[in-house]
């Protein structure tokens, strides 16, 4: 549904973002995540229409964002960060001039403008001036204005900011339930917002594409140490012996909690077969080889659980990298 491929923009001396590639299937929800200043509204910018690239391609349903904008246009409903609407109008008014201007059809604007109040939980204001309703009612009324239209593909960019915690449960509800039915790119820095919403993620960083997966795919390769619980019956001397033999463990920490009936270690591990050092076999699982070695010393395993890597530490690992350097166009 939309293919970008060596998306470059220049202005001046500044490269906002350099040979950004990524794609996003029909009925997908890509999570476009990055600091402030990453290249996240510039990208979408493109993508709608609203500024062309310096170089590189971007298609929206087959067509290309600069040749065929006017094509594209009818098949986006673009939500910006900042929401220009006219406050002299009330909100019901504004969506049905919105309808007219997006080429919906007479006979169903009233339709679509009952619809998108009702979906965007407007109902109560629809009669008021815009000027008068609050922060979350204009975000709202910003993301029923990109659905007037019904469009195939949705660009929202930051599109709960400035909400209260239940607003943006409600909006992101919304947005969830229109998977599978509508193409999203929803642009955000919170990272709650991107678990909770998307199928795949998208990380930006300085302009360059850094990496692009699931969560778990993220998790899995980027994490490179993850953590582990084990609860062992045993001698606690002889089960830290056997687990710190393996070859993927980092480090193995004792509770001081008493377990009844175990120890419970935590032991972290690595997580990639590209992170395995000291001899550990290329593709291993570490939880197997703990298993191996605590059966091994006559260790009784009693449970083991995984931690693993949050996405938190996966953002921080690619906008800051180890030791504070920067991950360099790294590509999942």
């Amino acid at each position: 549904m939309i293919e970008v491929s060596g998306l470059t923009k220049i202005y001046g001396r500044t490269i906002a973002i350099q040979d950004v590639s990524f794609s996003v299937a029909k009925g997908e929800i890509l999570g476009f995540l990055g600091p402030n200043g990453a290249g996240k509204t510039t990208t979408m910018r493109i993508l709608t229409g609203h500024t062309p690239p310096t170089s590189g391609i971007a298609s929206v349903a087959g067509f290309d964002v600069v040749a065929e904008s006017l094509e594209v246009r009818r098949r986006i409903g673009y939500m910006p960060e900042t929401i220009g609407l006219y406050e002299d109008m009330t909100v019901d008014s504004y969506l049905l001039f919105m309808a007219e201007v997006k080429g919906v059809g007479r006979e169903r604007r009233k339709g679509r403008m009952e619809t998108v109040i009702e979906e965007t939980g407007l109902s109560s204001c629809a009669n008021r001036l815009i000027r008068n309703i609050s922060k979350g009612f204009r975000q709202r009324l910003g993301l029923a204005q990109a659905l007037i239209a019904d469009p195939e593909v949705l660009i929202l960019d930051e599109p709960t900011i400035g909400l209260d915690p239940a607003q943006i449960r409600e909006i992101r509800t919304l947005i969830k339930a229109m998977e599978g039915r509508k193409t999203i790119i929803l642009s955000t820095h919170i990272l709650a917002e991107v678990t909770a919403i998307c199928n795949r993620i998208a990380i930006i960083n300085l302009g360059r594409l850094a990496v692009v997966g699931t969560p778990e795919e993220l998790s899995r390769r980027l994490g490179t140490v993850g953590r582990l619980s084990v609860l062992v019956a045993g001698d606690p001397g002889r089960i830290r012996r056997a687990i710190e033999g393996v070859p993927a463990v980092h480090s193995v920490l004792k509770s001081e909690r008493s377990h009844e009936g175990g120890h419970l270690f935590h032991v972290d591990v690595s997580l990639t077969r590209h992170s395995f050092s000291d001899g550990a076999r290329e593709g291993s699982d570490p939880r197997r080889d703990i298993v191996s070695a605590l059966v091994a010393a006559g260790c009784d395993l009693l449970e083991l659980t995984t931690e693993g890597i949050s996405l938190e530490d996966v953002y921080m690992r690619v906008v800051m990298g180890d030791d504070g350097k920067q991950f360099e166009n790294l590509r999942i």
